[in-house]
């Protein structure tokens, strides 16, 4: 049996959660349905310690297996990718790795080393959202996407910031091995908890069921861009092309819940992001999310988040650099 080696990308300062995020996603992915290999490397195959003193061994340096296929290659973020980033012997051998990789991918501010490398000119890509600036800035080949949790432009994916990476992971494992693979996994990782205050963790398109017509899923990614518009049934109805009664009955039973609830679970997730990463009043929240009013998000913030918007902000939100 062929093996995928998927090779992830350390430097010193990553962040560890970066790498052992997703290196746990494909090793559940491994024991369901065996066929990946995982392996880390170094610039110099020696230990390397992450941004919150953990010491990681690697598989080997970047100049052991030279030639040799790579499944997937992907590079994690932290506060050392500046300097990482200044390492040309690295930054050249992800450009060769790249090179004998099926697809690549990155983490958080991994993005980074991609662009240094010069693996998204001319692409699409996200990093967390504290350096979408500075990545386009310092890389205006590369068309920078603020909101996504990740973004895939061919072969090339990147993820939006640290826990973003588990969603990342669980896609490619979908594009492997299944969409069942991949429920079965965030299953067992739980990843659906909900952290102090009641919010929920991941996307809205990840905690509903995939859907396995391909309408459906359209509809999902066009409700995501239109959040301001009339979402009411008849209008996602026929964008999928059904009669409301049909459209409510097989919407439900493909995604475990009704329209109405996964419309307001999607605004009130891009609410979240707004609330964590911008310094938007509520009225200008509420209006980009499709609530119409401050006090409708509030209600259906309360309701699904289990705190008020502001309560929320106070908490979450981060201007941290990774």
């Amino acid at each position: 049996m062929n093996r995928r080696r998927i090779v992830f990308v350390l430097f010193p300062g990553f962040q560890v959660l970066d790498l052992t995020g997703p290196h746990e996603v494909f090793t559940q992915a491994e024991r369901l349905t065996p066929g990946y290999t995982l392996e880390t490397v170094t610039a110099t195959g020696e230990p390397v310690t992450s941004s919150g003193g953990l010491t990681f061994t690697p598989t080997s340096g970047i100049g052991a297996g030279d030639g040799e296929p790579i499944d997937t290659l992907i590079t994690v973020g932290g506060p050392g990718r500046a300097r990482a980033c200044a390492d040309r012997r690295l930054v050249d051998w992800v450009g060769t790795a790249a090179a004998c990789s099926r697809r690549i991918a990155a983490v958080c501010t991994g993005a980074f080393l991609l662009a240094e490398a010069g693996l998204l000119d001319g692409r699409r890509a996200v990093t967390h959202w504290a350096s979408c600036a500075e990545l386009a800035q310092r890389y205006p080949a590369v068309t920078v996407e603020a909101d996504p949790i990740f973004v895939r432009d061919g072969t090339v994916w990147t993820s939006a910031g640290v826990t973003a990476g588990l969603d990342l992971a669980l896609a490619l494992v979908e594009a492997d091995r299944g969409a069942e693979t991949s429920r079965t996994i965030a299953r067992r990782l739980v990843m659906f908890v909900q952290r102090p205050g009641g919010q929920t963790q991941f996307s809205t398109q990840l905690a509903a069921q995939r859907p396995s017509r391909t309408s459906l899923r359209d509809v999902q990614t066009w409700i995501a861009e239109h959040l301001a518009d009339d979402l009411g049934v008849p209008v996602l109805a026929a964008r999928a092309g059904m009669s409301e009664r049909h459209f409510t009955r097989v919407f439900a039973a493909q995604t475990g819940q009704t329209p109405a609830a996964y419309v307001e679970a999607a605004r009130v997730e891009a609410a979240r992001r707004l609330l964590e990463s911008t310094d938007g009043t509520g009225e200008t929240i509420a209006r980009r999310c499709g609530f119409g009013t401050v006090e409708t998000m509030h209600r259906c913030f309360k309701r699904t988040v289990g705190v008020t918007p502001g309560r929320y902000r106070q908490h979450f939100a981060d201007r941290g650099e990774l």
